[in-house]
């Protein structure tokens, strides 16, 4: 497959080959949603916390005679079934986190990047940086690409005047090469990956799945 190469300025410059083993999937719902499920469970932060009636602060004793009175027994004013009782079977804090296969987790992020790759979401860019570090040096970039949409850039390293530019638009979210994640690729409106990123991403996969084959 291949692509444009634009440049900063939005002009056409140059067509890049994309390689098929990471941009040239069939998309696959199932290992996406298992994902960015995966994703979403270990932000998790799993701090809700309910009591039981035995937390709850309040009185043991009996409120009222067991017989006589015309009402339900009751042992005390902590029971689930009263205002101000505890609760039964609510929740408590725990670890919400799991581990996805190795595998698994690749194959989500080579079918997103090949299902973005085979829209007009993604776009290629030559290799920038914004040396001052100002937001509205790269307003004036993303401008010629985007009209405000969600918009991923992957980078080809960490780009710390990039990233600071970029931390006060709320629609743009920075992800390099070798660290990508599924829910911000699957639901970005658009795509943006410099020049050499493409090529390092082509690199990275290659190099594990070689890895892996020894």
């Amino acid at each position: 497959m291949e692509k444009t190469v634009y440049s900063i300025d939005g002009k056409e410059l140059r067509t890049v080959t994309l390689d098929d083993s990471v941009f040239g999937l069939p998309v696959n719902d199932g290992v996406i949603y298992y994902a960015i499920t995966n994703e979403l469970a270990n932000k998790r932060v799993g701090t809700a916390c309910t009591k039981t009636r035995s937390e709850v602060h309040g009185s043991n004793a009996k409120p009222y005679k067991q017989k006589g009175t015309g009402n339900a027994r009751r042992g005390d004013k902590k029971s689930p079934l009263l205002v101000g009782g505890g609760t039964v079977f609510g929740p408590k804090p725990r670890d919400y986190s799991y581990k996805l296969p190795k595998k698994e987790k690749r194959l989500a992020l080579k079918t997103i990047l090949s299902m973005q790759a085979q829209s007009d979401r993604f776009t290629v860019i030559e290799d920038f940086t914004v040396e001052s570090g100002k937001t509205k040096d790269l307003v004036k970039i993303l401008n010629h690409f985007t009209q405000g949409e969600r918009t991923v850039i992957i980078l080809k390293d960490d780009d710390a005047l990039l990233k600071r530019a970029g931390r006060n638009i709320p629609t743009v979210s920075f992800l390099s090469y070798n660290r990508l994640r599924a829910h911000d690729l699957y639901y970005g409106r658009k795509i943006i990956a410099l020049e050499t990123a493409v090529k390092n991403l082509s690199d990275f996969y290659r190099a594990l799945e070689d890895k892996e084959a020894v």
